[in-house]
Order: structure tokens, then C-alpha cells, then sequence
């Protein structure tokens, strides 16, 4: 007896060393988009609160400056993942290559969740919208903001010629203002609270998406959101749900906590560490707790863009929201 319990004891101490030489299994790699605005803060709070962790994912950052380098990336199979994506853009992509963008997240922008905005700079006489006429104005880059600010100025009855506007990368907004080199400009944030900060510039209005394109301040623009490639989430489909997984907790404690969550723009974005404080927050949403009032909204978002040609047709937006 004594002899057999040596031997069984024996073979229990030797399956506990083995087990302690085996590396532990490897996370699942998903390599990432991000574009470092604060619009990305669900990615950051995911990888730096250990949720992606949790979900055995080890996310490989690749810093792309912009939707278009983002939506070029996810055709090409060059990422799997984009952390904030310009639901125009991606939508434009799926038209190009169906399922190539599909949103598990969207975020909220309007006049009390704030991203989109024109600013002037602190000394113009300018008050409303319809006073930036004669003016030098810029704008974030890409398509879909260029035509956002263009219908903007538009719902308040200036028509192109009545100002120049100019697209320029979206890190110079700061520094173009600062030197005075455009009287005005559609920004997105942090820059607005940048520029606020250092007292070049002030905002003219915000969440003018809502407002003028939606038709109400109190509407829910869904101008941008975490998107798969379908590529992705056929060939894994249980990494990609585990994603999923780590994303809405990242929601979750964003939405719960936003002063806390707020942190971690500094060193993560552009947003300077003394401007964290006062950046606005957007409201994150899953798409699988989209209402059905919130998706009639991105919906009218969406054949907006069709109608004034930025989609070169209306896309059924439901179609494009992966729930898991």
C-alpha cells in the first residue's frame, strides 16, 4: 500500500513539474487600426484595464492617421479591426467590398456628447454660423467630414464660394490656428479643447451633425464606431467574439465612469495631459443595444450621405452591424 501512494504521489509531483514547463497557451493576436483621437478611448481603456487580456486577445496596434488609411487597411487585410472608423467611410467601403467594415460599436455625437464642431479663433467678431462667410476655413480631412461641413454651412445659407475651405490632417488643426493661417474650422476633439485651452480659438458651435443634418440637438449622430473586417470574423469567429466581448466592457466602464476613463486619453492620444480634464465624452453604444429609434437615426445619417453624393448609393445600414 505504502508503496502504491509513493507511486501515485510520484506521478502527481511529476504532472505538476511538466504542467510548469509548458508555456502558457498564447493570446490570440488582433492587429488594430487606431486613429489616436479621443474617439478611440474605448481601445485604450480596453488594453490598459486588462480586458483584452481577459479575453486571452493581444491587440497589435497600428497607428493610422485618418478613415481612409483605416478602410484601406481592412480591404487589404492588413488589419483586422479598426477602432474608430467613419461609419460613412466604412459604409463606402462595403458598396466597394461588401462586409468589409462591420460595426460590433458605435459612439453618439451631438451638442451634449460633443466631437464635431467649428471653431473661431478667440478674437472674431464672429458669433454664429452664417458669420463665417468671406472666410478661410479648414477641415478635418477625408470625405465624409469635408461634406459634413459643407452641409452645415449650407443649413444656414452659405453656399460654396461664399468661403474657401481646406482640408487639412487633423494633428495641424492646432498649430494652423495658433499661427492664425485660417480664420475658422470644422475640427474634431480633443483639438476644440486644445485650442480652447491655449486660448487661440473658441467654439462656435458644436454637434452640428445633430442639429443641422439630423435635424435636432438632441439627436443621435453615429458619425463613427468600432468596426471587423467579415474576413476576420469568418475565419475566427471566437476571437472575434471574445473582441467583442473585451470592447463592451471597455463601454461599459467609459459609460459608468467617465472621469476615470477620461485618463486615458493622456500619452494615448493627442490630447495633451493639462486638457484631459475637460474633453468632452462621448456616449458609446454596442450594436447589439441599438434601439430601434438609434438605428433610424444612424439610418438617416447614412442616405444623407447617399443624397448628396458622398455614397454613390443608399446602404442598408442593418445589414453592416455585427452582434455577437
Amino acid at each position: 500500500m505504502r508503496c502504491g501512494r509513493n507511486f501515485w504521489r510520484g506521478i502527481a509531483t511529476l504532472a505538476v513539474a511538466l504542467s510548469a514547463a509548458l508555456p502558457a497557451s498564447a493570446q490570440d493576436k488582433v492587429t488594430v487600426g487606431v486613429f489616436p483621437v479621443s474617439s478611440s478611448l474605448p481601445f485604450f481603456v480596453a488594453r490598459d484595464r486588462g480586458y483584452f487580456k481577459e479575453e486571452n486577445i493581444e491587440p497589435e496596434m497600428v497607428k493610422l492617421m485618418g478613415g481612409p488609411p483605416n478602410v484601406a487597411a481592412m480591404m487589404t487585410g492588413q488589419i483586422e479591426a479598426s477602432a474608430v472608423l467613419v461609419t460613412i467611410e466604412g459604409m463606402n467601403a462595403n458598396l466597394k467590398k461588401p462586409g468589409v467594415a462591420k460595426y460590433i460599436g458605435v459612439h453618439v455625437q451631438n451638442k451634449a456628447s460633443q466631437m464635431e464642431q467649428f471653431v473661431v479663433r478667440t478674437n472674431s467678431p464672429a458669433k454664429t454660423l452664417a458669420d463665417l462667410k468671406g472666410m478661410k476655413l479648414m477641415s478635418a480631412q477625408g470625405p465624409s467630414n469635408m461634406t459634413a461641413a459643407k452641409a452645415v454651412l449650407a443649413a444656414v445659407g452659405l453656399k460654396e464660394g461664399d468661403y474657401t475651405i481646406d482640408q487639412l490632417d487633423i494633428a495641424q488643426h492646432v498649430n494652423v490656428m495658433t499661427s492664425g493661417t485660417f480664420d475658422a474650422g470644422y475640427t474634431l476633439e480633443p483639438n476644440a479643447s486644445t485650442m480652447r485651452k491655449l486660448g487661440v480659438a473658441r467654439t462656435l458651435e458644436s454637434g452640428v451633425i445633430a442639429k443641422y443634418i439630423l435635424g435636432s440637438d438632441d439627436a443621435e449622430a453615429f458619425a463613427a464606431g468600432c468596426a471587423l473586417t467579415s474576413d476576420f470574423i469568418a475565419k475566427r469567429p471566437d476571437v472575434a467574439k471574445r473582441f467583442a466581448a473585451a470592447w463592451e466592457k471597455a463601454l461599459t466602464f467609459i459609460n459608468q465612469h467617465p472621469d476615470e476613463a477620461r485618463q486615458y486619453l493622456a500619452k494615448n492620444t493627442f490630447t495633451p495631459e493639462d486638457v484631459v480634464d475637460t474633453v468632452p465624452m462621448l456616449k458609446y453604444v454596442m450594436a447589439k443595444d441599438l434601439t430601434p429609434k438609434q438605428k433610424e437615426q444612424f439610418q438617416k445619417f447614412i442616405d444623407f450621405s447617399a443624397s448628396v453624393g458622398t455614397l454613390p448609393e443608399k446602404v442598408d445600414i442593418t445589414k453592416y452591424l455585427q452582434v455577437f
